[in-house]
C-alpha cells in the first residue's frame, strides 16, 4: 500500500471531504482518434475537516474509479506517472518479470505435474460417485489449488479438462468437494481482472450448467462470484428494499454480467492491439465492429433481465413515463414556475397577448429583458410581474419611454395614476388594445392546448432567441434536424430493433429476415452486414408491426418500452394493457368450480389455459401430454399465472376462490416445467394471505402445504420466503392455532435454514446492480470522450428506472430498529401483528404510558398512526402527544398533539415530516372517561418510498465531476502554455455542454436528473477553468484579462466584418457569453427595509445593482477579472490624459466605450456593471491627492459649463444637455470614494456662483437628483433647500409689508381730524416727494437682489422702516434671499455691505423692513429656544437696470457703481474703492464687463486718475445693441487644485491620519472601539497642537473636523492595511503595520515630481455660509435710464 500513496498529492475534489487520487495505470489503448489513451485507477478517499495535511484521518474503505485519460490529461493531472522524458510510463510488467524468474525447465516440470494431477483428479472423481470422497482425491484437489495460485501456470489451467473437472466437483453432493472446487476457482481468479473474468465466464458458459448444479452447488458458485468478481464495485443500497430474486434467475444474471464484462475486456484488448504490426486497420476495424455489436446485444440482454428481476417494468406501467427535460440543463429552474406544470402549460393570466411571449418561456431573466426591450413600443399595454417599491405585481399600465438610466422603463400605471420607473424584466407585454384577448379566449386556448397534448399532438416548440443572445447557449439548439427527419434509422435505433430480431427463434427469425431481404434487394444478411444496415423508416414500421405477434410477454414489454417503438411503432399497441388486472373480490362465498370458472372468464382468451389445466388435473392420472404445452404457453405469457397467484391477496370472504387457486397451484408444482414460472413475483400475495389475521384455518392449512411443497421442490423459494419474513408469520400462525397446522413447523425450519442463502442473494443482487451501474457510467464516460453515439438497447430505459427508483414502501419494522414500551413488553408484539382483535395494554399510573420507536438511520416518516377501538371505553386514549429527539434521553421537541375522539378507530399522529428524528416517542397523556391504563390495537408507520436515484446521482455526479475536472485541468495547462488557446476555449466548452445537453435530452427522464447532471458538469468544468484563466501570472496579468485587453484594443477595427479583428472579437464574445449565461435562482437573503432617497424613483446606488449574492466562484472570478481590466485601462488613461484641456469629454467617451464593451461581452448583467464601476473607482483611488483633486475640479467645471451652456436653447443647448447627461453617468463613480468630498467642494462653489449669477432652474434639481450620492455631506441639496425656504420667507415678507401699510393707513384715517393742525408738515412732505421725483427722473434703480447672511446676534434696535415708505417714484422690486451659513460657501474674504452708506433710500428702507421682519419672526414662542440670528448684508447678488432700450443684467457691485451716474457724469475708480471698501480685484472684476464693447461705460486713465475714470460711453463713438437684454455679470472664476486651498485640504487629511495612527499605537494590540477612537481624535484635534495656525487662518472655521471626516480616514487606513479589525470583534480597531505618515506638505501637480503620495481619505470643509441676494425677474412700469 505504500507504493499506492505516491500519487496522492494530485487530488481532485469530488465533494465535501471527498477527494480522488490517481493510484495506478491499469492499461492503455489506441483511441478512436488514433491517439493513445490510458486507463487510470483513481482512489476515492474521505479526509477529515481539520486541514489538508497528511495527518488527516483517511477512511480505509476506499473506492475506485477507472478513467480513460489522454496524454495531455495525464501531463496536467498525473505528473508522477510521467518519465524523465515526459512520456507516460506504461503498465507495469511484473508478470513478465516473475515469469522470467522461474527456470524454463522447472516451469515445464510443473506444467507436466499439473496435467497429471488433473487426469488423476478426474479418475478419482469418477470412482467415488455415490460414496464418501476418499482422502487422496481431496489431497489431489488441494495440490491443484496450490499450483493454481502460481501465476505463470495460469495458461495450463485453461485446458478444457480443467473446466470439466470443476463442473464435476461443483455437481458433487459432497460439501468438501464443492468447497475444494471453490478454493481452486478462487486461486485461479486471484491473479488479475482479465484472468478472473475469463475463467469465471468460461465456467458459467458451459452448456447445461444449470442442469448439473443442484441448489448447494449453485449457491457455492454464486458465493464465489459474489466474493471474487462482483466485489470490484462496492455500492451501498441501504434503505432500499430490493426485490426477492431466486437463485436460478440470479445465476442467469451473473452469466449475463460475466459475458458483458468479458466482451468489454475484449474490446479494450482490441484497442490496445491497434498498433500491432501483424494486423491491418481493416481487420481491426471489422473485429472491433463485431465486438461492439456483440457487446451491445449482451448489454441489452442484461438490462432487460435486470429490469424484470427488479420488477421495474411493473412500476413503469403503473406510474407512466416522465417528462423529458426542456431548455438548458445548466440553467437552474426559475423559482416562479408553478409546481407540476411545465413552463409551456402555466395557467393563463387574466389578460394576455396573442403575439408576445411570457417570461416563463425564456431560459434566463436577462434574455427575457432583452426580448422586452426589443419588442416594447410606446403606447403598448404592460403588466407588472413582480412587486417593486410602490408598484405591485399584476398592476397594468401604458409604456411611455425608456433611456439608459436605472431603472430604464417609464410606465403610466393605472393603480397610481402617474408614471413610475421599473426594470425591463419586471414587465409582461400585453400589446396594443387590439392585441389583447380576454380571459375566456385565453382559457379556451389553454384547454385546447391541453386536449391536443393529451391525445399526443405535439405543440410547436419555441426556438426563438433574441439576436443579441443567439450565441449565448448554442448547445440548447439542435445541431441538425436530419437526425429526426431522416428517412433512415440511426445506428442506435437499428441496433435496438435488431436486438428483438435476434431474440426470435427458428421460423419467426427467418420470416423477419425474409422481410428485410425483400426490402433490401435480396442482399445476403450475415451478422456483419446486419450491423451496418441503413434501414428506412418505412421498413422499420413494417418490422414493428410484425414483431409483437412473434415475441413472448417479457420481450413484448421491452419492445413497448423501447425508444424505437415509441418513435416509430403503432400508437394502438403502445398504450394497450398487456393483461387484465386482478379480479375483484367476491362478496359472498361460492363453490370452487364456480370460483375457478369465474376466474378463468376474467382472463378472456387467456383464461382458457386454466380451464384446460383444471381438466387435465381432474382426470385420472395426470395427462402429461396435455399439461406440458399449456405450461409452455404460460412460460411465454406468465401474466395469467401471476394474476392467479395474486388472487390470494383478496379478502378472506373469498374462501372458495382461495381454495380453488391453491388446489391448482398445488398440482402445478408437480410439473418440472412449472418451476420455470415466475413464482417469486407473486409470493408477496401468499405472504399477505399468511399474515392476515382473518384468513380461514382451512385456507391457511392449504397455503402452508402448498408453500412447503414449493420450497421442497425448489429451495430457492424457501430463500424467497425467508427474505419476505415468512418465519415470523408462520410462528404467529402456529401460536394462533395452537400448533395444529400440518407441516407448518417443518416449513418454518426449512425457511430458517436458508438465512445465509438469503443474505447471499441480497449481496449478489446488490453486486450485480452496482456492477451494471458502473458499466453504464463507463459507457457514459466513453460517450463523453469519443462523442460517439450510445448504441446499447434499453440504455435509456435503465437510466429511467435508476432515476425513478423502487415503488416499494417501507412499513412497520422496516422503519425502526427496535420498539420499546413503558410496561408489559411481552405484549409489545401485538402492536404490529395486524390483528385488530389483539392489543397492547399498559400497566402504570395515568399519563406514564409511552411507546418509543428507534428509527432506522435516515428514515423520514411519511405517516404514523395508532389503531384504537371505541369498545375499550376507559382504556381508549383521549390525548396523545408525540415527541422527537436525537436519543432516548433528549426527547424535548414536541412534534404533535392529538385529541382522540371516542368514535375514532385510526388516529394519524404524524404526516410528511421534513426532518429526520432518530427517536420518536408516543405518550398517552389521558384516557377516555378518566381511565388509568390504556389499550393500543396497532401501530402503523409508513416511511418514504426509497429510490435508487440518490445512489445513482452520487455515482453519476462523482464520475462526471472527476472527468470534467481532469479535462479542465488539461485545458488550463494548454492555456497557461499559450494564451492564444483561449480563442479555442469557446468551441471546446460549447462542444462539451452540447454533448451533455443532448445526452440529457435523450437518456435522462426528468428535469431533476438533467439539472443534477448539468450542475455537476458546469461546476466541474467551467468553475476550475474560470479560476485558472482569471488567476494572474507573475506579471500580474491573467490570461482572460489579457484577452479582454486585446478585445478592447481592437474594438474599433472590429467594425469591419471582413477583418481579422472581427473574427477575433466574435470568439471572445462567444466565450464570455458562454461563461456567464448561467444565472442562479437563489432567493435573496432577507434584508431589513430602510428608506432610501428617490432618484427617478430612488437614488442611484450602484451597489444595489449587484446580483442576488454572487452565484458562485465563476461569477466572482469573472467580475474580479473584468474589474482589473477596467482599472488598468482607466488608470492608463488618467495617467496620460489628466492634464489635457478636453480631459472630461475624453474620459466620458472612454467610459462609454467600456460600458459598450461590457454589454457586448457580458450582456446587461448588473454584476459586471458593478465591476465596471469598481474598476473605474480603483483607478481613481490610485491617483495622488492633488491629482485627484484636479480631476474632481475638472468634472465640476465641466458640469458647470454644460449647465450654463444649456440655457442657450436650440440645437446647441440640446447638445449641451446630452454632454451633461454623459458626464453625470460618469460622475456617479465618485459615490462613496474619497474624491467625492473634493468634488463636492468644487461643485458647491460653482453651483453657488450659478445660483447667484443667473438664478436657479429645473436643471439644478435634476442634476442633483441623479448625482446626489456623490455629495457625502449633501451640501448642494441643502443649498437648493435653502432657496426654497427663502422664497417662502419672501412671500411672508410681502404679507408683512401689506400689514404694515394697512396699519399706517389706519393711523392716517384716525388723524384726519388733525389735518388742519398738521398742514405745515404735509406741505413739507409734498416738497420732499417732488425732490425725489426730480432726482429719479433721469436715473432709477429697478429690480434688485439684496444679500443677507443669517448669523447669531444679540438684542438689536429696530431699523428705521419709513425712509422710502412714502417714496412717490416707481419703486423697484427688491427680493431678499436668506441662506443657511452651514451649506453656502463664502469667498476667502467676506465683503460686507453697509446699506446706510452704499444704497439709496428707496432701497435701504426695504432692507430695513426685511431685517425687522426677520428678527420678529424669530421671536415667536416656538423658536425661543433656538439661537437668535441676524442678517448680514453682502455685496453678492444681481440686479436688472434699465438703460435706454436695454435691460442690463448686472451684479450688486455693478448696480451700485452704475447708480452713481444718475447724479455724476464721471466717477473715479479711487473714489469707488474708498467709498465701498472693496478690494481692487473685486472692483476691477465688476468694471471689466461694464467697459467692454457691450457695456455702457468707458474707462479713461489720466495722470490725475491713475486708477481710471469711469463715464457713460457716447453712443456715437461705438455701435452697440440698442435693445434687448445685455448680460454684464462677471464671468465665472474657476478654482485650481494647486492653489493654497487645495494644499490646505491635503494638510488637513494628513493631520487626521497622524492622529489616528498615534492614538492606536498608544493603545497597543488591545485596540480601541471605533466610537471611542473617533471621540479621541476629535478631542485631540480641538485641544492639541493641531491644526496649525496657518491652516486655521487659511480654512477659517472650516478647519474644524467632524466625526464623518474621522470615519472616512479610518476607512482609508483600513483599506491601506495600516489599521486592522479584530476577527471576533470587528468594531475593535488596532494598529497593524508601520506606515510613514507624512506631516502636512504640498504636492506639485508636475507629473515628473517625485515624493511619497499622501494617504487618501475623505475631507470635508465646514465653511461659514454667506447671504446671497436673489433677484426677481418681474419688471416695473417706469421711465428711467436705469431699472
Amino acid at each position: 500500500m505504500v507504493g499506492e500513496l505516491r500519487y496522492r498529492e494530485f487530488r481532485v475534489p469530488l465533494g465535501p471531504g471527498l477527494h480522488a487520487y490517481p493510484e495506478e495505470l491499469v492499461r492503455q489503448r489506441v483511441g478512436h482518434d488514433g491517439h493513445p489513451e490510458y486507463q487510470i485507477r483513481w482512489l476515492i478517499l474521505r479526509r477529515g475537516d481539520d486541514g489538508e495535511g497528511g495527518s488527516n484521518h483517511v477512511d480505509c474503505k476506499a473506492e475506485h474509479i477507472l478513467l480513460w485519460m489522454s496524454n495531455d490529461e495525464i501531463y496536467a493531472n498525473c505528473h508522477k506517472m510521467l518519465g524523465e522524458d515526459g512520456q507516460v510510463i506504461g503498465p507495469s510488467q511484473e508478470t513478465a518479470g516473475e515469469a522470467g524468474a522461474l527456470d524454463k525447465s522447472v516451469l515445464g516440470e510443473m506444467e507436466t505435474d499439473v496435467k497429471s494431477l488433473i487426469q488423476r483428479a478426474l479418475r478419482q472423481l469418477e470412482e467415488c460417485v455415490g460414496t464418501i470422497p476418499p482422502a487422496p482425491l481431496l489431497h489431489t484437489v488441494h495440490v491443484l489449488s496450490a499450483y493454481a495460485s502460481i501465476e505463470p501456470l495460469t495458461g495450463v489451467f485453461k485446458d478444457p479438462r480443467v473446466l470439466d473437472l470443476l463442473m464435476h466437483m461443483l455437481s458433487s453432493p459432497d460439501y468438501q468437494i464443492r468447497w475444494s472446487a471453490g478454493r481452486m476457482i478462487q486461486a485461479l481468479a486471484s491473479h488479475d481482472a482479465g484472468t478472473r473474468t475469463q475463467i469465471l465466464f468460461s465456467l458459467s458458459q458451459q452448456e447445461a450448467i444449470e442442469k448439473h448444479l443442484d441448489f448447494d452447488s449453485r449457491c457455492a458458485l454464486l458465493a464465489l462470484f459474489a466474493q471474487a468478481t462482483l466485489s470490484e464495485h462496492p455500492m451501498s443500497f441501504e434503505g432500499i428494499q430490493l426485490p426477492q430474486v431466486p437463485g436460478r434467475l440470479l445465476f442467469s444474471l451473473v452469466k449475463r454480467y460475466l459475458h458483458v464484462t468479458f466482451l468489454l475486456d475484449q474490446l479494450n484488448d482490441t484497442a490496445a492491439e491497434a498498433g500491432a504490426p501483424n494486423s491491418t486497420p481493416e481487420e481491426l476495424s471489422g473485429e472491433r465492429g463485431r465486438l461492439e455489436l456483440e457487446f451491445s446485444m449482451a448489454m441489452g440482454t442484461l438490462i432487460s433481465e435486470l429490469v424484470q428481476a427488479m420488477r421495474w417494468d411493473q412500476t413503469w406501467s403503473r406510474q407512466g413515463p416522465s417528462g423529458q427535460p426542456s431548455g438548458s440543463i445548466f440553467q437552474p429552474q426559475p423559482v416562479d414556475e408553478g409546481p407540476g406544470l411545465p413552463p409551456a402549460q402555466a395557467l393563463p393570466s387574466r389578460r394576455r397577448s396573442r403575439r408576445f411571449r411570457p417570461r416563463s418561456e425564456f431560459a434566463s431573466g436577462n434574455t427575457y429583458a432583452l426580448y422586452v426591450r426589443d419588442a416594447l413600443q410606446p403606447g403598448m399595454r404592460v403588466r407588472m410581474l413582480d412587486d417593486y417599491e410602490e408598484i405591485s405585481a399584476g398592476d397594468e399600465g401604458e409604456f411611455r419611454q425608456s433611456n439608459n438610466g436605472v431603472p430604464p422603463v417609464q410606465v403610466l400605471w393605472e393603480s397610481t395614476g402617474r408614471t413610475y420607473w421599473v426594470h425591463w424584466h419586471m414587465l409582461e407585454i400585453l400589446g396594443f388594445e387590439e392585441d389583447i384577448e380576454n380571459m375566456v379566449e385565453a382559457a379556451d386556448e389553454y384547454q385546447g392546448a391541453a386536449v391536443s397534448a393529451a391525445v399526443g399532438t405535439a405543440l410547436p416548440s419555441w426556438r426563438w432567441k433574441p439576436m443579441t443572445e443567439l450565441y449565448a447557449v448554442p448547445y440548447v439548439l439542435p445541431e441538425d434536424e436530419d437526425t429526426e427527419e431522416s428517412e433512415h434509422l440511426t445506428q442506435a435505433e437499428w441496433w435496438e430493433l435488431l436486438f428483438f430480431i435476434k431474440k426470435l427463434d427458428g421460423p419467426d427469425h427467418q420470416e423477419v429476415l425474409q422481410i428485410l431481404q425483400e426490402n433490401l434487394d435480396g442482399e445476403v444478411l450475415d451478422d456483419e452486414v446486419l450491423a451496418e444496415l441503413a434501414v428506412p423508416t418505412e421498413l422499420a414500421q413494417d418490422l414493428l408491426l410484425a414483431l409483437p405477434q412473434r415475441l413472448d410477454d417479457s420481450a413484448l414489454r421491452d419492445l413497448l418500452n423501447c425508444r424505437v417503438y415509441r418513435k416509430y411503432g403503432p400508437e394502438a399497441l403502445a398504450g394497450q394493457p398487456a393483461h387484465p388486472s386482478l379480479l375483484e373480490a367476491q362478496a359472498q362465498p361460492q363453490e370452487s368450480a364456480d370460483a375457478a370458472r369465474r376466474l378463468a372468464e376474467g382472463f378472456g382468451p387467456a383464461g382458457k389455459i386454466f380451464l384446460d389445466l383444471e381438466g387435465a388435473f381432474r382426470s385420472e392420472g395426470p395427462r402429461q401430454g396435455e399439461a406440458k404445452p399449456l405450461l409452455l404457453q404460460l412460460q411465454r405469457q406468465p401474466q395469467p399465472f401471476l394474476v392467479l397467484m395474486r388472487s390470494l391477496d383478496t379478502p378472506a370472504a373469498n374462501k372458495p376462490l382461495h381454495l380453488a387457486v391453491l388446489r391448482i397451484l398445488m398440482q402445478l408444482v408437480d410439473f418440472p416445467e412449472a418451476l420455470l414460472l415466475p413464482w417469486h413475483e407473486a409470493m408477496d400475495a401468499c405472504m399477505a394471505c399468511l399474515q392476515s389475521p382473518n384468513t380461514d384455518r382451512e385456507v391457511l392449512q392449504e397455503l402452508i402445504l402448498f408453500l412447503h411443497r414449493l420450497a421442497s421442490v425448489s429451495r430457492d423459494y424457501a430463500v424467497v420466503l425467508n427474505q419476505l419474513g415468512a418465519r415470523d408469520a408462520i410462528s404467529k400462525a402456529l401460536e394462533k392455532h395452537l400448533g395444529k397446522l400440518e407441516l407448518a413447523q417443518e416449513l418454518r425450519d426449512m425457511v430458517f435454514k436458508c438465512e445465509k442463502h438469503a443474505h447471499l442473494y441480497r449481496k449478489l443482487t446488490t453486486n450485480i446492480l452496482g456492477g451494471c451501474i458502473q458499466m453504464v457510467l463507463g459507457q457514459i464516460e466513453d460517450h463523453r470522450r469519443t462523442h460517439r453515439p450510445i448504441n446499447i438497447p434499453f440504455f435509456d430505459v435503465f437510466l429511467r428506472y435508476l432515476c425513478q427508483g423502487s415503488s416499494m414502501e417501507v412499513k412497520e419494522d422496516k422503519c425502526w430498529e427496535k420498539m420499546e414500551v413503558s410496561s408489559n413488553p411481552h405484549r409489545a408484539s401485538k402492536l404490529t401483528d395486524r390483528n385488530p382483535k389483539t392489543y397492547w395494554e399498559s400497566n402504570g399510573s395515568a399519563g406514564s404510558h409511552r411507546i418509543t420507536l428507534h428509527m432506522q438511520q435516515g428514515t423520514l416518516i411519511r405517516q404514523l398512526a395508532l389503531l384504537v377501538a371505541s369498545e375499550d371505553l376507559s382504556y381508549m386514549p383521549a390525548r396523545v402527544v408525540v415527541f422527537g429527539g436525537d436519543s432516548a434521553t433528549s426527547l424535548n421537541t414536541e412534534l404533535n398533539s392529538v385529541n382522540v375522539m371516542p368514535s375514532a378507530s385510526r388516529v394519524v399522529l404524524l404526516e410528511n415530516l421534513s426532518c429526520v428524528w432518530p427517536v420518536i416517542q408516543i405518550r398517552i397523556k389521558r384516557c377516555q372517561q378518566g381511565g388509568i391504563d390504556t389499550r393500543i390495537r396497532g401501530l402503523e408507520v409508513l416511511g418514504p418510498k426509497p429510490t435508487f436515484w440518490p445512489v445513482f446521482r452520487e455515482q453519476l455526479c462523482r464520475h462526471t465531476r472527476l472527468f470534467y475536472m481532469v479535462r479542465a485541468q488539461a485545458w488550463s495547462q494548454d492555456i497557461a502554455e499559450d494564451r492564444r488557446g483561449l480563442l479555442h476555449l469557446s468551441s471546446r466548452l460549447n462542444g462539451a455542454l452540447r454533448h451533455e445537453q443532448n445526452f440529457a435530452s435523450h437518456f435522462l427522464p426528468d428535469e431533476e436528473a438533467a439539472q443534477a447532471l448539468g450542475k455537476t458538469c458546469w461546476e466541474a468544468l467551467v468553475s476550475p477553468l474560470v479560476q485558472n484563466i482569471t488567476c494572474p501570472d507573475e506579471e500580474g496579468v491573467s490570461p482572460l484579462g489579457w484577452l479582454l485587453d486585446q478585445y478592447l484594443e481592437c474594438r474599433e477595427a472590429a467594425h469591419n466584418p471582413q477583418s481579422r479583428a472581427a473574427a477575433f472579437s466574435s470568439r471572445v464574445r462567444r466565450l464570455t457569453h458562454l461563461l456567464v449565461h448561467v444565472e442562479p435562482c437563489e432567493a435573496p437573503p432577507a434584508v431589513a427595509a430602510s428608506p432610501r432617497p428617490k432618484g427617478r424613483n430612488r437614488s442611484h446606488d450602484w451597489s444595489s445593482l449587484a446580483t442576488r449574492g454572487l452565484p458562485s466562484s465563476i461569477m466572482r472570478n469573472l467580475t474580479r477579472c473584468w474589474r482589473a481590466v477596467v482599472e488598468q485601462q482607466v488608470h492608463s488613461f488618467l495617467t496620460s490624459r489628466w492634464r489635457d484641456d478636453d480631459f472630461v469629454p475624453r474620459y466620458c467617451e472612454h467610459f462609454s466605450n467600456l460600458q459598450k464593451a461590457s454589454s457586448e461581452l457580458f450582456g446587461p448583467r448588473a454584476a459586471f456593471l458593478l465591476a465596471l464601476q469598481n474598476g473605474c473607482a480603483g483607478a481613481l483611488l490610485k491617483l495622488p491627492f492633488l491629482r485627484a483633486a484636479h480631476v474632481s475640479e475638472q468634472f465640476a467645471r465641466h458640469i458647470d459649463q454644460r449647465i450654463q451652456g444649456s440655457r442657450i436653447g436650440g440645437a446647441r443647448g440640446m447638445e449641451m444637455l446630452a454632454q451633461l447627461q454623459r458626464c453625470l453617468e460618469t460622475v456617479l463613480i465618485f459615490s462613496g470614494l474619497e474624491i467625492a468630498t473634493t468634488f463636492e467642494h468644487y461643485y458647491q462653489h460653482y453651483m453657488a456662483d450659478r445660483l447667484l449669477g443667473v438664478g436657479s432652474s429645473w436643471l439644478e434639481g435634476a442634476v442633483l437628483e441623479q448625482i446626489g450620492p456623490c455629495f457625502p455631506n449633501r451640501l448642494p441639496q441643502e443649498m437648493l433647500r435653502s432657496l426654497s425656504t427663502s422664497e417662502e420667507l419672501q412671500r411672508q415678507f410681502h404679507v408683512y409689508q401689506l400689514q404694515r401699510l394697512d396699519q399706517e393707513l389706519l393711523k392716517l384715517e384716525d388723524t384726519e381730524k388733525k389735518i388742519q393742525v398738521e398742514e405745515g408738515r404735509e406741505s413739507a412732505s409734498g416738497r420732499g416727494h417732488e425732490r425725489g421725483t426730480g432726482e429719479e427722473a433721469e436715473l432709477e434703480a429697478g429690480a434688485v437682489e439684496a444679500a443677507a447672511a443669517a448669523g447669531v446676534a444679540g438684542e438689536e434696535e429696530e431699523e428705521d422702516e419709513s425712509e422710502d415708505l412714502y417714496y412717490e417714484g416707481a419703486m423697484p422690486e427688491v427680493s431678499v434671499l436668506v441662506l443657511s451659513p452651514r451649506c453656502w460657501p463664502t469667498a476667502s474674504i467676506c465683503h460686507t455691505l453697509n446699506p446706510r452708506t452704499c444704497l439709496p433710500a428707496y432701497l435701504r428702507g426695504t432692507l430695513n423692513r426685511y431685517s425687522n421682519f426677520y428678527n420678529k419672526r424669530q421671536s415667536y414662542p416656538a423658536l425661543e429656544r433656538a439661537l437668535q440670528r441676524r442678517l448680514q448684508w453682502t455685496w453678492l447678488g444681481r440686479a436688472e437696470l434699465q438703460f435706454g432700450d436695454q435691460t442690463l443684467h448686472v451684479s450688486t457691485v455693478q448696480m451700485w457703481l452704475l447708480l452713481h451716474f444718475n447724479e455724476l457724469k464721471a466717477v473715479s475708480v479711487e473714489s469707488l474703492l474708498a467709498h465701498s471698501g472693496l478690494p481692487p480685484d473685486v472692483l476691477n472684476q465688476a468694471i471689466g464687463p461694464l467697459t467692454s464693447s457691450r457695456g455702457p461705460l468707458d474707462l479713461d486713465e489720466t495722470k490725475d486718475t491713475p486708477a481710471g475714470l469711469l463715464k457713460i460711453r457716447d453712443s456715437s463713438e461705438e455701435p452697440r445693441p440698442r435693445r434687448g437684454n445685455v448680460w454684464l455679470i462677471p464671468a465665472q472664476t474657476y478654482l485650481k487644485a494647486e492653489d493654497e486651498e487645495g494644499r490646505n485640504l491635503e494638510k488637513r487629511r494628513n493631520l487626521l491620519n497622524c492622529l489616528i495612527v498615534r492614538i492606536l499605537k498608544a493603545h497597543g494590540d488591545e485596540g480601541l472601539h471605533i466610537d471611542q477612537l473617533v471621540c479621541l481624535v476629535l478631542e485631540a484635534w480641538q485641544k492639541g497642537p493641531c491644526p496649525p495656525r496657518g491652516l486655521v487662518s487659511s480654512l477659517g472655521r472650516g478647519s474644524t473636523c467632524g466625526s464623518a471626516d474621522v470615519l472616512s480616514c479610518i476607512l482609508h487606513l483600513l483599506g491601506k492595511g495600516t489599521v486592522r479589525r479584530q476577527d471576533d470583534r470587528p468594531q475593535m480597531l488596532s494598529y497593524a503595520v508601520p506606515m510613514t505618515v507624512m506631516e502636512p506638505h504640498t504636492e506639485s501637480l508636475n507629473p515628473g515630481s517625485l515624493g511619497p503620495n499622501p494617504p487618501l481619505t475623505f475631507h470635508t470643509l465646514q465653511i461659514r455660509s454667506r447671504g446671497v441676494p436673489y433677484a426677481s425677474c418681474t419688471s416695473t412700469q417706469s421711465f428711467s435710464t436705469f431699472r
